[in-house]
């Protein structure tokens, strides 16, 4: 199971590789903020209860034939949808840090350039 760093979705997103982002976080959440045209299927507190009926109920709406990146709220919930996802086809990845990596990345925060330089260094 993979992950994607915000860096180089934006990048590649920019440079024209088309990606699915989906986003598991509640409607609420999404509404807040979320990652331009990104798809909202809000099954992330069943997910943290370990029900991933909902998701594999919605993989309908989720096209099969390129990259899915999962979001959440960090990214730990998200890898469990993009294990469900591999677990039926799908080319997935999580995006590493969810928003709260995206929005350190669009802000440039220190944090965000902190934990991407210890990310390179540690295996």
């Amino acid at each position: 199971m993979g992950k994607i760093r915000p860096s180089e979705l934006a990048e590649r997103r920019s440079s024209g590789e088309d990606y699915y982002v989906l986003d598991i976080r509640p409607r609420e959440s999404y509404r807040r903020e979320h990652i331009e045209g990104s798809h909202n299927v809000p099954v992330y507190d069943d997910l943290r209860r370990g029900d991933e009926g909902e998701l594999r109920r919605s993989l309908a709406e989720v096209p099969d034939d390129g990259t899915v990146v999962t979001v959440c709220k960090a990214g730990i919930v998200a890898r469990k949808a993009t294990a469900v996802l591999e677990e039926e086809g799908y080319d997935a990845t999580t995006l590493a840090g969810g928003m709260r990596g995206w929005n350190g990345y669009q802000r440039g925060s220190v944090g965000y350039r902190l934990r991407t330089v210890i990310g390179r260094l540690l295996p």
